[in-house]
Formats: C-alpha cells, structure tokens, sequence
C-alpha cells in the first residue's frame, strides 16, 4: 500500500478520488433530501461515478508511478479482490 512519505504523488491521487467520491455523494444527498426524489436513470449514473471513484481509489492503492486510459479503465471497474460488509 502506498504512503504519503515514499509515494508523495500517488497519494495525492488516491486521496483526490477519495475526495472526489465524498463530494459527488454529498451533493447527490443533498439534491435528493432537497428534491425529496430522483429518477432512476439519473440515481444509476451519480452512484456509477461514486464508485468509479471508489474503485480507483482501491485498485490503484498499489500503483506506483502514473497509468495509462486502459489501466483507468481497469481501475474504475469494481474491485474483484474486495467483499461488500457490513
């Protein structure tokens, strides 16, 4: 796992998808207790970019060094080696 004191750069990144994911589902809680609803379609779509979020922010906690569109694809996918609890 990378650490901000040896992988400074890739930290930054992990921490903005992090960032990212509490941003985009605040906003998406706030706009559904404000509205009081929400359509399906637009539900799928902001919880699809939570995740991708998420995702890249777990498949990529081990990545040194940049990667390219193919592997941010892979990142983006949900994790394969990490069970739902709770």
């Amino acid at each position: 796992m990378i650490n901000v004191k040896s992988n400074p750069l890739e930290w930054s990144s992990l921490m903005y998808e992090l960032e990212d994911a509490k941003e985009h589902l605040e906003s998406l809680i706030t706009e559904m207790n404000k509205k009081g609803s929400i359509d399906e379609v637009e539900y799928k779509i902001q919880i699809g970019h939570v995740f991708a979020h998420l995702n890249r922010g777990w498949n990529s906690r081990g990545k040194i060094g940049e990667y390219d569109e193919k592997e941010r694809e892979q990142f983006s996918s949900f994790p394969r080696d990490l069970e739902p609890c709770g």
